[in-house]
């Protein structure tokens, strides 16, 4: 099995995506609890100016302070990790690609021929699951793809193996 996903079309930058080291990233999502739970999504850019506010503020108030330590820098949860079911936005990648104006669909291409097609306001949406009880999706992996409401949980798009947008 091919881990490596290619995106590829009607986009600026053209992007390979590997599953296997999202684990690691902080926009993933835990998708045990994520179909059952409100959830708000706040614009990067937003969130991003508030957080420099915010240590601007802290900064004007106590002065400058020296780079994280070994004591306080963030720890990953190790245990949250090797036993979590995790997800993540395709959104993120999208955006990253540049989707040229002139693009109006996202297919997802299968190892078994097939092809799933979806709008671009459609793929904004969904929800590429990685991880799966800790363990990467070996057999119809390397991602499952979901709807952001939840509806195909129990049978998600799998066996992705290239998504082009056109």
């Amino acid at each position: 099995m091919e881990t490596i996903i290619a995106l590829k079309g009607a986009v600026k930058y053209p992007l390979t995506l590997d599953p296997t080291v999202w684990i690691f990233d902080d926009r993933k999502v835990d998708l045990k609890t994520y179909f059952t739970e409100t959830h708000e999504e706040e614009d990067e850019d937003i969130k991003y100016m508030r957080a420099v506010g915010k240590h601007w503020s802290r900064e004007i108030m106590e002065g400058a302070t020296f780079p994280p330590t070994l004591k306080t820098e963030r720890k990953f949860d190790r245990k949250g990790m090797q036993t979590g079911t995790f997800g993540i936005h395709f959104n993120h990648f999208l955006k990253n690609a540049e989707v040229l104006p002139t693009a109006t669909t996202v297919v997802f291409e299968t190892t078994t021929g097939k092809e799933h097609s979806f709008s671009l306001e459609e793929a904004k949406s969904l929800l590429f699951k990685y991880s799966d009880e800790g363990k990467p999706l070996v057999e119809d992996g390397p991602v499952h793809v979901l709807l952001a409401d939840g509806s195909n949980v129990d049978a998600p798009i799998t066996d992705v193996c290239a998504i082009r947008v056109q």
